[in-house]
């Protein structure tokens, strides 16, 4: 899913695994009405921003990996991705945060998703897709 057609500075898209499935946009699916236009329009600003976007919407963690900041249902959540191809950013993860920090197994789980995105995919097939 392309979260916007404007001509923006980035474009974000989801991770998609091997097995065609989609975590992110299967997450969001899930979500009520309010809580997925809130979702998008979080996507949405950090496409417009892209690696401009700031606390608190945004965080840099560690090796490339970013983090995507909302607050739905009362609970933290978190959207990991990464930047690739200059302007292309892929959300990998997502998760509710219940600790003070994000789990190791989360930026793990994006860090192996972003290996696996790029040995899969090369610039001009995402770009095709775009």
């Amino acid at each position: 899913m392309v979260y916007s057609k404007m001509n923006n500075k980035c474009r974000v898209i989801n991770y998609i695994k091997q097995d065609g499935s989609r975590p992110v946009e299967e997450y969001i699916d899930k979500l009520s009405f309010s809580e997925q236009t809130k979702t998008i329009a979080f996507i949405a600003f950090l496409e417009e921003q892209g690696p401009l976007l700031p606390r608190p919407y945004a965080d840099f963690l560690e090796d490339g990996i970013h983090e995507l900041r909302m607050k739905l249902k009362g609970e933290q959540v978190r959207i990991l991705y990464f930047f690739c191809y200059q302007n292309i950013i892929v959300l990998t993860n997502v998760f509710e945060k219940h600790t003070d920090v994000v789990p190791r197994s989360e930026i793990n789980l994006a860090k192996e998703r972003r290996k696996d995105f790029l040995r899969r995919y090369k610039e001009k097939e995402i770009r095709e897709l775009l």
